[in-house]
């Protein structure tokens, strides 16, 4: 029985992503992908040891984003366009940690799902 040797992983180096920041009102979460679509890095605040409500905070966020970049930089990541969705807290405040953990924003555009119309109102009671 012969044993071959496990292939070595190819580190890629990957110099502009795409940043995709969901913000709900309960937690944060940011993917960090390549063109292609492959995630590179992700991170939320409770990853970052933020647990119930302080999760939701603009802070937490801050810290969450950090860390994804931190996570990231072993592929070489410079450059990123980000995508953010979603009404929570941590929006700006996401964009605010990518930024001071030196990630050079090219462009920010909002991916917020809204209805257009939404859901039929219930009938109304009969007298």
């Amino acid at each position: 029985k012969t044993v071959t040797a496990d292939k070595k992983k190819k580190r890629v180096q990957v110099t502009k992503v795409k940043v995709y920041i969901n913000s709900t009102y309960n937690n944060t979460i940011i993917s960090i992908a390549d063109y292609n679509g492959n995630i590179l890095a992700a991170s939320s605040p409770g990853v970052v040891g933020f647990s119930g409500s302080k999760k939701s905070t603009a802070y937490a966020a801050t810290k969450a984003a950090e860390d994804a970049v931190e996570r990231a930089r072993k592929y070489g990541v410079k450059d990123a366009i980000v995508i953010i969705k979603g009404a929570g807290m941590g929006r700006q405040a996401a964009v605010k940690g990518l930024r001071s953990s030196g990630l050079n924003i090219i462009s920010l555009s909002d991916f917020t799902p809204v209805p257009h119309g939404g859901v039929t109102p219930r009938k109304k009671p009969r007298a």
